[in-house]
Order: structure tokens, then sequence, then C-alpha cells
């Protein structure tokens, strides 16, 4: 019996066309584009329905609120598909899969997200490729979690970040191994699948809470940022140096992470390093953040931090049990 796979078109350049102003998205293009392409009507391809939402987006004009809209568009048809191919921006795509990752709790499915650099309606398009292929990994049974698929790699969702603006190889996952490449054949290679804690599959919607982004870069005035580290600032993802190192002068930030901390904010130390982990105190520079109440996020990318913390704070958790998860494995994006 033939897999049935629904295919949803959250929007992003796959589906754009040509505008005086440049490439938009344009509804009930795509579907007639779908129907040009004789691979996805071969015996091998599992059975495909397609669902166009509306509004379709630019990926970076992509918010909370749009992860909950797709979450729900899975969430509603997840008991009659056996697994889901999701067309989304490039831009933020990495962000949308770690959202997801969180969001959909409980799945056994295969949750793909893909898409293109090059829109459909040109010639040298990427996202045939990207299409075809992610429908056949979603209807081929051996995977089981959000996963994000471009240019020949499936990775894990919330362990892929953007390694390219206009390259075909967008994507990459530095620190977790991919979970199958797409050459002559697909090839899956060994990983350790994504298990469910019980059987019943349920969707998290997130919470518009505020979280900011801090970069750490030389000669950063730290006081600045003072006035932003409210009780309103509910989690705070500072990249910084390395293994998780500050600037010699950040003593000035310490008694500022204090003060967030105290408020009930969240301070999640990654690095700006794409490859490696954050090791809080094996640097003298790094070990005062530990005190002022940070936490480490390990080898998590910036995009699963800020959507872990989005979750998290969303599960309606205290600030204490938050700092312990944000430093737990609970969906394979980070590595401890």
């Amino acid at each position: 019996m033939k897999k049935r796979i629904c295919l949803i078109h959250a929007g992003g350049t796959i589906g754009m066309v040509k505008g005086k102003n440049g490439y938009f998205p344009k509804e009930g293009y795509l579907e007639t584009i779908l129907d040009t392409i004789a691979d996805l009507k071969t015996e091998i391809m599992p059975e495909i329905d397609f669902y166009e939402m509306s509004p379709l987006l630019d990926s970076s004009d992509m918010a909370v609120e749009d992860w909950n809209r797709i979450g729900e568009e899975v969430a509603k048809r997840y008991a009659s598909y056996d697994g889901f191919v999701i067309l989304h921006g490039t831009d933020t795509m990495a962000y949308t899969s770690s959202a997801l990752s969180f969001m959909l709790e409980n799945s056994n499915k295969p949750i793909i997200l893909t898409g293109s650099q090059i829109p459909l309606c040109e010639i040298r398009s990427d996202g045939r490729d990207n299409l075809v292929t992610s429908i056949l990994i979603a209807g081929s049974g051996m995977i089981n979690e959000v996963c994000l698929y471009f240019g020949g790699r499936l990775l894990r969702g919330n362990r892929a970040t953007k390694m390219s603006a206009d390259g075909l190889l967008a994507f990459d996952s530095p620190n977790c191994p991919r979970l199958a490449e797409a050459g002559i054949s697909i090839r899956y290679l060994p990983f350790a699948p994504q298990k469910s804690e019980d059987t019943e599959f349920s969707l998290c919607r997130l919470e518009s809470v505020p979280i900011g982004v801090l970069k750490i870069f030389p000669g950063i005035s730290f006081p600045i940022f003072d006035t932003l580290m409210t009780e309103k600032l509910k989690g705070i993802v500072l990249e910084t140096f390395g293994a998780g190192n500050i600037p010699g002068e950040g003593h000035t930030l310490l008694p500022i992470i204090k003060k967030a901390f105290n408020a009930g904010s969240i301070v999640t130390v990654c690095s700006q390093c794409p490859q490696g982990t954050v090791t809080l105190g094996a640097y003298a520079t790094s070990s005062p953040l530990v005190e002022a109440g940070a936490v480490s996020g390990y080898d998590m990318t910036t995009e699963a931090a800020v959507a872990k913390l989005y979750y998290l704070f969303s599960k309606g958790y205290s600030s204490e049990k938050i700092k312990e998860l944000m430093e737990a494995d609970l969906r394979g994006e980070l590595t401890k």
C-alpha cells in the first residue's frame, strides 16, 4: 500500500514568480507547476495531497504565530498521513524546523522542510530535486522526526543552519552527522532515531514571549544593554567567542546577567563558531558567566536555542526548570 504524504506550501522562493519589484509568492501558482513535474507522477512516488497556506510568506516575514499556523496544519492532518513535506523559504527555514521539532510533541512521523535557492519558474531551479527527494524520503519509512532536506543533505531539523546565501548547498549541521545523503541513490547514514516518551501526539503552541540575541564582538560596550535586560525580556541567547568566552572587561556584563536572571530571564550561552561546543569554565573568561546565572547551550545552534526558549516558556515552566532543561537534550538538539 502506498504511503500518503501531505505537501504543505508555506511560501518561500520555490513557489515565487518574478514581478517588477523582484520575486514574490503567488497564491495558486505552485500547484500548476507541480502538475508539470513528471517525476511526481511516477509509480515509485507516494500519494501526494497538496495544501497551500494563505497568505504565503517570504520566510524573512515568518514569526512565532506563523510557526503555530504551520504546526496546526500538521496537527490537524497528523492522523491521516504517513509523512509531511513543508515548502518554506530558506532564510528562516532552520528556525522553523527547530521550532517544529519542539512543538510537535511525541511525533514519530517524517516532517521534512525544504525549498530552493532558485524558483521553480526558472530553468536552473534546484527546487525540483529538493521537492522530489524530500517526498521520497518522507515516504521511505526511514525517518521519524523533523528534518531539513536541501542540496542532497538530510539534516536533523534542530541541528541545521543556513551556511550560504547564494550556494545550492545552502544548509549543513556542523555539530551533528547528516541523516542521509542523496546521490545516485539515497543513502541513510547511521544515526540515533528520535524516540517519543509516550505515543500520544500533541501540538504545543508557542507564545510570543520577548527573546533577544546578543552577539559579543571586540570592543562591545556592555552597559548599553542594561536597559534592555528587564523583567520583560524572558530569554537571551548570548553568542560568545569560542567555547563561551567574553572579553576581559566583561565584568561589566555580569551584573547585567545577574539582574536579568533575578528578574526571571534565562541567559543561554552559545558559540559564534559553527562547529564546536560551549564549555563554560574552561577558560577564566567564561567562568563568571556561570556564577552570574547563565546556562550552557553546548553545541546548539542559535536557531535551536531561540526556538527552545520559546517552547519552554510556552510550557509554563519555572525559571529554574527552564535553566535545567536548556542544558538537557530534549530532541537531539545538543550533545552534552
